[in-house]
């Protein structure tokens, strides 16, 4: 399609509302996706590190826990 100047190229034969609209949600729906994915990451890696954590605590206490409790065989 040619244009004669800036201002038709905005306007686009009378669809320009609906083109530029159209670029616009569709730009707007790409940064909101990019941004939910940003942050579902961040949530993800914070609730695994969550679930480390807990887990090395855990392994820490029976390690305690063992060294703690006599065995069977011995006296007190």
């Amino acid at each position: 399609m040619h244009f004669e100047n800036i201002n038709e190229f905005w306007a686009m034969s009378g669809y320009g509302l609906y083109v530029w609209l159209s670029f616009g949600l569709g730009f707007l729906s790409l940064i909101i996706l990019w941004l939910d994915s940003i942050m579902t990451k961040r949530k993800l890696f914070g609730e695994i590190l969550a679930e480390q954590t807990r887990q090395a605590r855990i392994k820490a206490a029976a390690q305690k826990t063992k060294l703690q409790v006599p065995e069977s065989g011995e006296s007190k």
